[in-house]
């Protein structure tokens, strides 16, 4: 009776009230949980069954077919199974890495004749601790010989960016529009903090050529003060931010 009730869904309290005097005038379990036994032989039993339905229709109708949804086969936790993990695993199979080749395994350059031609730009930072005496050194610039170590270390970031596809093996040649390398001093991190952005408008990302650039100035930092100091680190070279292509926009939330 309950799950007759669960399948026709909320009823009324006049309902359910008129459906107890039935259930006690027939002699069977009524909703108060109290059995009335007047009947014993075996046709009694079965001619009450049928006074049940016969009163439950009468009450609430005829019954309902049961739902698509609720016909799933339950999993473990009783619940029907989700799509979603379905779904994950799909999107999870679907990502693999674009420079091998998925049957042979073999390293191989990315085809890109099918991509159109977007704008597209990247930012990426690095950050060269220095130490007190090197740091106090770079900020008088005094450390070296070979010049303003801010400024060599910008350059050469550009041209680096520019050689990208020199130096990473499988990179595209890419026509870069602009180039942007800027350090700045942290006096309380004793360190110099460098940003570098490349943007073009083509078929491929310049990611590669925005961690370059990045990478290379701090290399050229590091050229010019290793000789006040042996302690210096290069750390955080990193993608920050990513605008257009199929992937979208994108930018680290945690720096």
């Amino acid at each position: 009776m309950l799950r007759y009730c669960c399948i026709r869904g909320k009823q009324s309290i006049a309902s359910l009230l008129e459906l107890q005097k039935t259930c006690s005038s027939t002699g069977y379990s009524t909703l108060d949980g109290h059995h009335h036994s007047h009947r014993h032989d075996q046709t009694s039993v079965s001619s009450t069954s049928e006074d049940i339905n016969a009163d439950m229709e009468r009450i609430f109708g005829s019954p309902v077919s049961t739902p698509d949804s609720f016909s799933s086969s339950p999993t473990a936790s009783g619940m029907p199974e989700s799509s979603s993990s379905s779904s994950s695993s799909s999107v999870a199979g679907s990502r693999q890495l674009t420079h091998t080749d998925p049957d042979t395994g073999k390293a191989t350059m990315v085809d890109v004749s099918h991509k159109l031609s977007t704008a597209r730009s990247a930012t990426a930072t690095a950050k060269v601790i220095l130490g007190k005496e090197a740091f106090q050194l770079v900020h008088d610039n005094h450390v070296s010989k070979k010049g303003d170590v801010l400024t060599v270390s910008q350059l050469a970031g550009i041209m680096g960016a520019k050689q990208t596809s020199q130096l990473i093996p499988l990179c595209h040649p890419i026509l870069l529009s602009d180039v942007s390398v800027s350090l700045t001093l942290d006096e309380d991190a004793l360190s110099v903090g460098i940003w570098a952005q490349a943007t073009t408008v083509g078929p491929t990302g310049v990611e590669m050529e925005a961690l370059t650039a990045a990478s290379v100035a701090a290399l050229t930092v590091y050229d010019m003060c290793k000789a006040a100091s042996k302690m210096i680190e290069i750390t955080d070279i990193r993608l920050v931010e990513k605008k257009g292509g199929k992937s979208g926009h994108w930018k680290r939330r945690h720096l």
